[in-house]
């Protein structure tokens, strides 16, 4: 059976769950803790779990005592330690229908995973999570998987670098770097120990969130059940909470989530932070709630000398004054913010969503300005994709990276010039950035079809699709730039 199938197999019974109430969330959870228990069996010799464990003894358990060693089985795992600790931390059964965890229980057992390579059971269960992210409303913190994979080609991440992901969701970005290193490089066994266990380091607030990340990262291949990689369950804005240091990595790649910061805000001011509803970020530039703001601060104090990174930024960060202008002039100051991919809407799960990657290198101190121009790349205007009917793909993208040059940045030319006004590639120069109002990034140089060529309009779906998502983008922006300023 082909893994869509499988995927689709199992998906489907969802629908089954949820007339008792079951959310997309719920049940993904549980598919982690029960497709675990499955792979377990067929590795017993690796797995050694304890005897409760016994998923034989599971599938044809019935009624009551399902539910009982199904609760029993969750407990136990939650107290083991290790991988298994962080998996199962807090784990509950939320199906409490003994026939129908019965039959999912069955539909599991019915293929064996570990027959199976890690790719093919990691990209079961990448399938999945995008099915979770289609119907859960999560769709926005779910990055495009051509959009990942176009970041970490220009990134270029090589064997025994560190990888940083400070809202690493369900791991993406990661196993996005991990198919990229292995494709690309022959590695040595101290290589591979190192990609397995010290490359990736990734903090998820949501527990529940954190499990699938782990659970993705292990069918991956990445961790064992006596070492887990490096995945805390905790705000990475406030890392004085958890008794730690901001780390510094070689990399980062991040879609930090969008809004206004649920919990504490970072501020640079020490008289503040003893108020209730701060925390001191001495490294920060700027005291801001806006949540992306306090995560590109976050990102470049994380990089190392010469680090790299590529983020995932909403529109607003690019034109938002106060808190915004003072960063993206810091940024510019400080970081060779050398690449800007602007992304089209229609990309992510949740409309309204126009966003863009930062791509920029951590300059070493100096009284030089980091940036000497910024390189934009619009695939945006006259662009039209769909999650689902018109979905973007690495295809797409190839042009920008073609474009990007990886490895040879100083020998990019413009597609853009005097004589082809409709080039994607153009370059401008930190001067004139800086004299923009507000030091605005927000830069479009194109001819919009849709809004000026009355002549040939598009059919009447795209126009609508376009309003909708223009004004759900405004109202985006709005609400956070309402928010920052209370």
């Amino acid at each position: 059976m082909s893994t869509n199938n499988i995927a689709q197999k199992i998906w489907s019974y969802c629908d089954t769950l949820r007339d008792d109430g079951l959310g997309y969330n719920d049940y993904l959870e549980q598919l982690t803790y029960l497709l675990f228990l499955k792979m377990a069996d067929e590795n017993k010799s690796k797995y050694n779990l304890p005897d409760i464990c016994n998923w034989k003894e599971l599938v044809v358990n019935s009624g009551g005592p399902l539910l009982e060693q199904y609760e029993q089985i969750l407990k136990t795992l939650a107290e083991t330690g290790g991988m298994l600790e962080k998996i199962f931390a807090s784990a509950q059964n939320k199906i409490h229908d003994s026939v129908k965890l019965k039959r999912l229980l069955q539909l599991i057992d019915e293929d064996n995973w570990s027959s199976t390579d890690s790719d093919v059971k990691g990209e079961i269960y990448e399938t999945l999570l995008q099915k979770n992210a289609e119907n859960s409303g999560a769709g926005q913190y779910f990055t495009p998987r051509p959009v990942i994979q176009a970041m970490v080609e220009c990134i270029n991440p090589m064997p025994e670098e560190t990888i940083a992901d400070p809202s690493c969701g369900t791991g993406g970005f990661f196993l996005g770097a991990l198919n990229y290193i292995r494709e690309n490089n022959s590695l040595s066994k101290d290589q591979e120990n190192f990609v397995k266990f010290q490359t990736f380091h990734g903090w998820e607030i949501e527990k529940a969130t954190a499990r699938l990340c782990l659970m993705n990262l292990y069918l991956h291949g990445i961790g064992d059940l006596q070492k887990t990689p490096d995945i805390q369950v905790s705000d990475s804005l406030n890392p004085q909470k958890v008794n730690m240091e901001v780390p510094k990595v070689k990399i980062v790649l991040a879609n930090p989530p969008f809004g206004k910061s649920s919990s504490d805000i970072p501020t640079t001011d020490e008289n503040q932070a003893k108020k209730d509803g701060f925390f001191l970020r001495k490294d920060f530039w700027v005291t801001t709630s806006n949540k992306q703001l306090a995560f590109l601060q976050h990102i470049v104090s994380m990089l190392e000398e010469n680090g790299r990174a590529a983020v995932v930024l909403p529109d607003n960060v690019l034109f938002e004054g106060g808190a915004g202008e003072i960063i993206r002039k810091k940024l510019l100051e400080e970081t060779n913010l050398h690449t800007i991919l602007r992304l089209p809407t229609g990309i992510f799960y949740a409309q309204g969503v126009k966003s863009n990657v930062l791509f920029f290198e951590k300059k070493k101190q100096s009284e030089d300005i980091g940036t000497k121009e910024v390189w934009f790349y619009d695939y945006r205007t006259n662009i039209h994709h769909t999650p689902k009917n018109n979905q973007i793909t690495f295809k797409h993208l190839s042009d920008f990276i073609e474009n990007y040059k990886v490895g040879s940045e100083n020998e990019r030319e413009e597609s853009w010039s005097v004589n082809n006004l409709n080039g994607r590639w153009r370059k401008y120069p930190y001067k004139e950035i800086i004299e923009r109002d507000k030091t605005n990034l927000d830069i479009l140089w194109l001819k919009d079809d849709n809004l000026i060529d009355l002549d040939n309009l598009p059919d009447p779906e795209v126009l609508i699709d376009d309003i909708i998502e223009n004004i759900e983008s405004a109202l985006v922006n709005f609400r956070t730039i309402r928010e920052s300023l209370n």
